[in-house]
């Protein structure tokens, strides 16, 4: 071991890492466990342990080789590579890395630049659902704009990241690295959550520009200067997740509505991630307002100004274009979520598809988005003082009110009483997989999309 150790040469420029013969060993270790993996993460067939052992080894070389370039991670990738040796020796059951789990702390390290090699087995949201070992650099994004944001909107768990490379597993639709997705033999209190904002980002340019030129919609100036500027466009989204972030945890609450895993109709996940959406955008308009009154700002605040406007295209375009017409008709709640922001401003006559081309009545929209957000406070504060279930018959004839439902749907029609009589499994089980069906608009949309947005998986910040 000690000579394949002594045969890994580490760069002396940390940015240097994701071409260094250790980072590529590493890289490829990891992704040949993957076809031995079983869904849990461990290795069932004892015929592949004898390969599988040499990856590992490989994978603590590399480690061991990799840390010095990452001083402030040092108890972390010392865990990680004790971690890797005892699943070794253990026989490859269900990998347990909560020690090494626990000992990083990104969070700790809000520096612009600054990097993170994370190696873990885990499953990848937005991607595949077993638990593979994959690997990652990452690139904390972090400018003084947020930095001085982070004071009014304290959020110490949130994390923004910018990928520099990765295994399989993200060359996927994720965007976000969660502590709950790895294996560990129990939950710990979970102190981070970090986002890939210039995955997001890149996607958002693209998918937006696309969007704009099917439905001949002329961009305000500064929405279209974030499709030219992928720098630009992370900056935005680091401050519009900070404060989206945050929202999961503050506000009048029908007692913590989706932090705690829990089983619901889909729509109730749709309102939830809506909500931290228009608050981002309420914010974002209210800081407009407050720093655009000034006429002394330093170069922080003027930018805070710039980007709390772009915060608010941001919010609208991702939600309306990629949103709503991403991923499967399953249960898909950040879609619906897409689509009702659509139909509120279309009904409130703020926004208009008219002669085959989208237009906005852009002094009048930071009202209308506001005035949704207002709906979707009102619910959640009456539902304090209503039983469960009654908050998820309010919270549908919310979205009711906006979309119309599937013909077939059994909520539309009124539950029966056996079901309303009957535990909350029962409504979950009522709610058809599409309960609010595509429009006659986001079906064309839908179409002319369909290759934009699927090229958008993997995307990286150069891609955008």
């Amino acid at each position: 071991m000690p000579a394949l150790t002594s045969a890994f040469r580490t760069p002396e420029n940390p940015a240097a890492v994701a071409t260094s013969p250790a980072w590529l060993a590493l890289k490829h270790a990891a992704t040949a466990l993957h076809p031995l993996q079983a869904a849990d993460g461990s290795l069932p067939d004892p015929a592949h342990h004898e390969v599988a052992r040499t990856h590992v080894q490989t994978i603590v070389a590399a480690l061991d080789a990799l840390a010095p370039l990452f001083p402030h991670d040092a108890a972390y990738l010392a865990a990680s590579v004790r971690d890797f040796r005892r699943w070794a020796d253990e026989g490859f059951g269900v990998p347990d890395f909560l020690d090494s789990l626990v000992a990083f702390h990104p969070q700790e390290h809000r520096v612009d630049g600054i990097q993170h090699l994370v190696v873990f087995p885990m499953y990848t949201q937005n991607g595949s659902t077993e638990r593979h070992v994959e690997a990652l650099l990452v690139e904390v994004i972090w400018p003084e704009t947020i930095a001085r944001l982070e004071a009014d909107y304290t959020n110490r768990l949130f994390v923004s990241l910018r990928l520099v490379d990765f295994t399989p597993g993200y060359d996927s639709n994720s965007a976000v690295l969660f502590p709950e997705t790895v294996a560990m033999r129990e939950i710990p209190t979970f102190t981070w959550g970090a986002i890939f904002q210039d995955r997001e980002a890149a996607r958002y340019r693209r998918v937006t520009r696309a969007a704009a030129e099917i439905t001949k919609l002329d961009l305000p100036t500064e929405a279209a200067r974030m499709l030219e500027d992928q720098a630009l466009t992370e900056r935005t989204f680091v401050m519009w997740d900070l404060i989206h972030d945050r929202t999961h945890m503050r506000g009048d609450l029908p007692f913590d509505p989706f932090m705690i895993k829990q089983r619901m109709p889909y729509f109730l996940y749709s309102l939830e991630e809506l909500r931290c959406d228009l608050t981002a955008f309420r914010e974002c308009v209210a800081l407009q307002a407050r720093y655009g009154a000034r006429d002394d700002l330093d170069a922080v605040e003027r930018d805070i100004l710039a980007h709390a406007e772009l915060v608010q295209y941001a919010v609208i375009f991702d939600r309306i274009f990629r949103f709503a017409v991403t991923g499967s008709r399953v249960r898909n709640y950040d879609g619906l979520g897409g689509q009702l922001l659509f139909a509120w401003l279309h009904q409130r006559d703020v926004l208009h598809w008219t002669d085959s081309a989208l237009t906005f009545d852009w002094n009048e929209v930071p009202a209308a988005v506001v005035a949704l957000g207002d709906a979707i406070d009102e619910l959640y504060w009456r539902s304090i003082d209503r039983p469960k279930t009654a908050h998820w018959l309010a919270a549908y004839d919310l979205v009711r009110s906006v979309l119309t439902p599937n013909p077939a749907s059994r909520w539309a029609r009124g539950l029966p009483d056996d079901i309303l009589a009957g535990p909350p499994r029962g409504y979950t089980d009522a709610v058809l997989d599409d309960e609010f069906p595509l429009s006659m608009f986001y079906e064309a949309l839908e179409k002319k999309m369909r290759p934009v947005i699927a090229s958008t998986s993997g995307i990286r910040a150069s891609d955008g």
